[in-house]
């Protein structure tokens, strides 16, 4: 997207971009006055946050009129939000609690508790009238993560994509041991060598994320519902499927819960003054 000429930017229509920079993916979403999205982008960051962001920013830029459509503000979190937001000259440059709390509560009013898994890292938040309350992360341990799903999925010749799918078909998941990355490994072999389905090894491995979140992340914290799960990982109906039964309450899953930093950063542009937008 290049500078928006002054004589013609009267003319086009207000928008706003935000963008979450993490260590496994960078994501980023474009939105409207009304704050709906109308640009979406998911990128791997491959380690190199600020060409993923360009990356991010060439594919959202293809997805809307530029001769229409002007973005007027930028709004940047994640892991490498500060070195995103000064190359973007972002004027909203927030931690990804405060982003996250903001874009789940504008799409659900209502919600209590935030569960988030990432590819690296997971966090929960716990919100009491549309205000982040309670927050814990969790970045030691890999076993809760979307990275300990995909080593394992490769282990087993599945994609991690269909992990999911076929976690549904179990009629008896095994019992993996979720403490950390090492033991749940070791008891995965284990099951694989005396004969487990691989259907109810998946659904054990699904199993153990939700419970190693639960055991670690959300220790302490007063879990109440309305619950809503996001990150990648959030895409996984597995995964979602156990939380609901490890909580015993239905579990939200937007389809957009992945985007939910950037969601929030791109609304906590649009709330920038007219005095502080630069066009981008």
């Amino acid at each position: 997207m290049t500078a928006t000429q002054p004589e013609t930017t009267e003319q086009k229509l207000d928008a706003f971009l935000g963008i979450d920079i993490d260590s496994i993916s960078t994501k980023g979403v474009i939105i409207d006055s009304q704050h709906q999205i109308i640009a979406r982008s998911y990128q791997w960051t491959e380690g190199d946050p600020v060409n993923a962001s360009r990356r991010v920013i060439a594919e959202l830029g293809g997805q809307i009129d530029q001769s229409k459509v002007a973005v007027r503000t930028v709004g940047t979190t994640g892991s490498a939000h500060r070195l995103v937001g000064a190359m973007c000259g972002a004027s909203v440059i927030k931690n990804e609690i405060t982003a996250h709390a903001i874009g789940t509560t504008f799409l659900h009013p209502d919600v209590r508790t935030i569960l988030e898994i990432g590819g690296q890292d997971s966090k929960i938040i716990c919100v009491d009238g549309g205000i982040a309350v309670d927050y814990a992360m969790n970045t030691l341990c890999a076993a809760g993560t979307g990275a300990f799903l995909s080593s394992q999925a490769h282990r087993l010749g599945v994609e991690v994509e269909q992990f999911g799918e076929i976690a549904l078909t179990s009629k008896k998941p095994a019992n993996i041991a979720a403490r950390c990355t090492v033991f749940a490994e070791s008891d995965l072999v284990h099951k694989i060598q005396v004969g487990y389905a691989r259907e109810d090894i998946i659904a054990g491995l699904c199993k153990s994320v939700a419970v190693n979140y639960l055991n670690n992340v959300g220790k302490g914290k007063n879990i109440i519902a309305p619950v809503v799960f996001q990150g990648g990982v959030s895409k996984n109906v597995g995964v979602a499927k156990a939380f609901e039964d490890e909580l015993g309450t239905p579990v939200i899953v937007d389809p957009d819960g992945h985007l939910m930093g950037a969601f929030g950063a791109a609304l906590l542009a649009a709330e920038e003054p007219i005095s502080a937008r630069k066009p981008v």
